[in-house]
């Protein structure tokens, strides 16, 4: 590997002693959202972090808090609180009984509990809320306010005390909330969650999630910019309201729909609308940029103050895969070598270019990935000179690529982490891990984090060569990615969460 350049060194060491001065004690940043605000580049500028760790001998163990049985979410960390989606095979409440969706809110400090959001499950068609996997969106925070979809496709806004200020409003109804429809309402408890607003997508605009809600939601100003998770019905033959919108647009507020995409994207969705949207500012201007089910990435100016919803304007677009079928696309359903594509992944945006990942549907279409490079400057359709380069991956991906000092990093589902130069998309190096990657990559402090559906985290140094630095096989399969905030790494895997930090030692596991 080589050396990191003494300036480097020298601006680490300058903010490290800044943050030591000013607040009394070495404390990095909160990560209160998926990514980096806006741009989502999982890049953190923490250091200290530990490249090892071990739960069986407690080396660099902070703590460690069961969750439920399959936690698909990404933790985030805001004023001294831990947020992350999992379902209800662990009860932490006696009352709470059965298949649910939970979002729980535990301390930051020692894991401890603090309040949960229960959401019963959609019973009566699992591909619209696919049983065990409880909460999957990962949450955003801003302020004392925490918005979510939950696993009934609503968006809610919460409030981060939980009910230990009281309930506020308007909305007054979690009782109810909490359990299914015809059951009667629990008793509101200082552990429940605070629902302020709600804006249930499947009763206002008849769109219900395919398997499960994924979002992340974006906040930019006073709106909300939301994918509604459209897709396929239990089928697999058609999009189920493909008149709907995949992108929608609340004001942040009071959940009131403001504006929706009107591009068509509903009939070419090939499987679903699993990508969040994410912000630049592109001739200074700011531009929501977000990928659809078909496979193609579009750039969205925000809306104007309107009485009544408007179609988002469309001032940028790129297909991914323009050669690929744009009709009648669900004959090629179950097709392994021609299909369309689609996105599983988030757009990153960095220094005025668009990182994304696509390729064919991991499940339903053809073996092909690629991580392309995106000049997001222009209008109107740049998909043949907005292409700056593209690289070809394994069979499929999942995951939202990390733009690091000029280098790219992404896992894809054949087991391969991929080191590419930035500028121009050529490999610097590969590494063959022990499953199937779905988490998306961490770069922090000058180390690459990489989780696998095999429960192993593996650490490399982010550099041009490879140097792996430590792995690890923890207790069960990992889908969200590693967040790093205030000095503490956190991996969630599917039963528990890990809080991994330099010099401590937790008791060994049992």
């Amino acid at each position: 590997m080589r050396s990191m350049r003494p300036d480097r060194w020298a601006c680490r060491g300058a903010a490290a002693i800044l943050v030591l001065l000013t607040s009394g004690v070495l404390r990095g940043a909160d990560r209160p959202q998926w990514g980096e605000p806006g741009g989502r580049n999982q890049v953190s500028a923490e250091v200290g972090l530990p490249d090892r760790f071990d739960p069986e001998t407690g080396l660099n163990v902070r703590w460690v808090v069961p969750l439920g049985t399959e936690t698909w979410s990404t933790p985030v960390v805001s004023q001294g609180r831990i947020l992350i989606g999992t379902n209800n095979g662990a009860p932490k409440d006696p009352r709470v009984k059965g298949d649910r969706g939970i979002l729980v809110c535990l301390r930051e400090d020692d894991g401890g509990f603090c309040w949960q959001l229960v959401v019963p499950k959609v019973t009566e068609d699992i591909y619209k809320d696919w049983p065990r996997v409880g909460m999957v969106s990962a949450a955003t925070v801003e302020g004392d306010r925490v918005y979510m979809v939950s696993n009934r496709n609503e968006v809610m806004c919460l409030d981060l005390k939980g009910q230990a200020d009281g309930n506020d409003g308007p909305y007054r109804d979690e009782g109810r909330h909490m359990v299914p429809a015809g059951t009667e309402p629990l008793e509101i408890a200082a552990q429940d969650a605070d629902i302020l607003w709600l804006y249930d997508i499947p009763a206002e605009l008849g769109i219900w999630a395919h398997d499960s809600a994924h979002c992340s939601v974006l906040v930019h100003k006073d709106l909300l910019y939301v994918n509604t998770s459209s897709g396929l019905n239990g089928e697999h033959n058609r999009v189920r309201v493909p008149d709907k919108p995949s992108l929608i647009v609340l004001d942040k507020h009071t959940g009131r729909l403001v504006a929706q995409e009107n591009e068509g994207i509903g009939p070419r969705i090939f499987h679903s609308t699993w990508s969040s949207p994410a912000l630049g500012t592109v001739e200074d201007e700011p531009v929501v940029f977000f990928c659809g089910g078909d496979g193609v990435c579009y750039g969205f100016d925000p809306p104007r103050p309107s009485d009544a919803p408007v179609d988002l304007h469309c001032r940028w677009r790129f297909d991914c895969d323009p050669e690929a079928p744009k009709e009648n696309v669900h004959q090629y359903i179950r097709n392994r070598q021609v299909s369309p594509s689609n996105i599983k992944s988030m757009p990153v945006f960095h220094e005025g270019r668009v990182y994304i990942t696509a390729g064919g549907d991991i499940w339903w279409g053809k073996k092909e990935a690629n991580l392309l490079c995106v000049d997001a400057s222009g209008q109107g359709d740049v998909t043949r000179r907005g292409r700056l380069w593209s690289y070809a991956m394994g069979e499929h991906c999942c995951t939202t690529p990390s733009v690091w000092e000029g280098l790219v990093f992404v896992g894809d589902c054949g087991r391969m982490v991929h080191c590419v130069d930035a500028a121009t998309g050529r490999a610097y190096w590969t590494h063959e891990t022990d499953g199937e990657i779905w988490a998306s990559t961490l770069v922090a402090d000058g180390k690459v984090y990489v989780a696998t559906r095999r429960g192993g985290v593996w650490v490399f140094a982010a550099d041009r060569e490879k140097r792996l630095l430590h792995h690890v096989r923890l207790d069960s399969p990992i889908a969200g990615t590693p967040v790093a905030a205030n000095g503490v790494l956190y991996v969630a895997t599917m039963r528990k969460l890990y809080a991994f930090q330099s010099g401590a030692s937790a008791p060994p596991a049992q």
